[in-house]
């Protein structure tokens, strides 16, 4: 026997945790602050049999990077973002309704020699310039160039986002891949949700967060509002598990959504859970974090995938023979 198979034995939960993969979508900054709007201690609560919306419109994006060329040690990129919002139909087929993308060059311009540079000017006409003091640390100038575009993807899903709800109909909803609070105008739209899949702030404490990291699939936590950076509107949020964590990890299957900060998301917070735990089927396979992820946010990445250029797709790194 091993020593965690004791410890299982013993009454701890077993799990099987795999790291992240690098990359992905960076929604949550530090320092944000929560105060809980539904009851005096955070609760978990049962959700209801689903009732769907008639009509939903879905929104999600991707980004795609990597370097081209090199300046001596400086690394020059080609970069892609794109974003989508795909409308379900009374069929329940998904149509897309708005669409935008941005190829373009990553580069710190001021440091390249001027023969290169001219050459990038001329022959690339979209370029986001960025600083050169980390071109001797190719680490942290990667993570520079990453942060830039995963803010040119933002950018335009916010753009998107803003557009969808402005056009939205009567009894019509936009779900959202990311942030509903980044957008003011969208963070206050009665029928607009963010669902978050990624949890790198801590919103919660104490029994609060052992509350919302232990939820049972198929139950959400208490309404908490929450306040970042000067990025971000206040909206109304809650954790919700779509699948048993147990066997897994403690983020497996765990949502945490945004939606209005308005007395009516508290009332309709269970109701709103209960149908988007329902849009987690079909299975969003085999997408890394498919327990996640609802299934028509997965059609609307996989959508952009398939017309993404090829040129924006990861190339091998083998030998060519």
């Amino acid at each position: 026997m091993t020593w965690w198979h004791a410890l299982i034995d013993a009454g701890a939960v077993p799990a099987a945790y795999t790291p992240p993969p690098s990359g992905g979508r960076a929604d949550a900054e530090a320092g944000a602050r929560a105060d809980l709007v539904e009851g005096d201690e955070l609760q978990t609560h049962p959700i209801p049999d689903p009732r769907i919306p008639k009509t939903v419109s879905f929104l999600n994006g991707i980004e795609r990077w990597s370097v081209v060329a090199y300046d001596g040690v400086i690394q020059i990129v080609n970069a892609y973002v794109a974003a989508a919002v795909c409308r379900r139909d009374d069929r329940g087929v998904l149509h897309a309704t708005l669409e935008k993308s941005r190829a373009f060059a990553v580069a710190p311009v001021d440091r390249l020699s001027p023969t290169l540079r001219s050459l990038l000017e001329q022959a690339a006409p979209d370029i986001e310039p960025v600083d050169g003091d980390f071109v001797g640390q190719p680490a942290r100038y990667l993570e520079q160039v990453e942060s830039t575009v995963r803010q040119a993807r933002a950018h335009l899903e916010r753009e998107l986002a803003e557009a969808a709800t402005a056009s939205l109909g009567d009894g019509e909803w936009l779900v959202l891949d990311g942030l509903l609070s980044r957008s003011p105008a969208v963070a206050r739209h009665p029928r607009a949700l963010g669902v978050i899949k990624s949890h790198g702030a801590q919103f919660l404490e104490g029994r609060g967060l052992e509350r919302a990291l232990t939820l049972p699939a198929g139950y959400r936590t208490s309404v908490f509002a929450v306040r970042g950076g000067h990025t971000r509107t206040e909206v109304y949020s809650w954790y919700l598990r779509l699948w048993p964590w147990e066997g897994n990890d403690l983020l497996y299957g765990l949502l945490r959504v945004e939606a209005r900060a308005d007395r009516e998301t508290v009332t309709r917070a269970s109701e709103l859970s209960s149908w988007l735990s329902a849009e987690r089927a079909p299975l969003a396979t085999p997408a890394t974090r498919w327990d996640r992820l609802l299934y028509p946010l997965h059609h609307v990445e996989e959508y952009l995938k398939a017309r993404a250029p090829r040129s924006a797709a990861v190339r091998s790194r083998l030998p060519v023979a």
